[in-house]
């Protein structure tokens, strides 16, 4: 049985751990940056920066799906910016996935939101096909990523 709760903050270890998790599998652990206290002061206070969903299977975790609200001028209108969404090697292939989307989906209707936008990796080929199994349309755009510091 699968289900799916927002995560909170005792959640913070096993967010931490899906966080890894879903590098590792993309071969980009170096770029995690992040860690376990500085997520629990950004979304875990009175104005979050991010939420979570975590998903369960027979109450073991399975996977987890993040997110941020943003701002489209051309739509004129909020969204959701889905930033991960990772289920468990073991657990693929069980809709856990599909229970995170819907999740997702949940808290925008909540929220009168229309628009859910992410990004995908151009060769995560099973991914894809799961977002268009959604419904979801992919478009061709590059992104950039321009890292400031002080020599900048």
């Amino acid at each position: 049985m699968i289900t799916t709760r927002d995560a909170t903050k005792n959640d913070i270890d096993t967010l931490f751990d899906l966080i890894l998790g879903i590098a590792k599998f993309h071969n980009q652990e170096e770029y995690v940056l992040t860690n376990k206290e500085e997520m629990l002061n950004s979304g875990f206070n009175n104005e979050p920066k991010f939420g979570a969903i975590i998903a369960d299977f027979n109450s073991k975790v399975a996977g987890y799906l993040s997110y941020t609200w943003n701002y489209s001028i051309w739509n004129g209108c909020e969204y959701m910016n889905l930033d991960d969404l990772f289920v468990w090697e073991e657990f693929r292939g069980q809709k856990v996935g599909l229970m995170l989307m819907e999740h997702a989906k949940n808290i925008c209707k909540e929220k009168n939101i229309s628009l859910i936008r992410w990004e995908v990796e151009k060769d995560n080929v099973k991914a894809i096909e799961f977002y268009n199994r959604l419904g979801a349309k992919i478009t061709e755009k590059g992104i950039f990523r321009w890292h400031l510091n002080a020599s900048n």
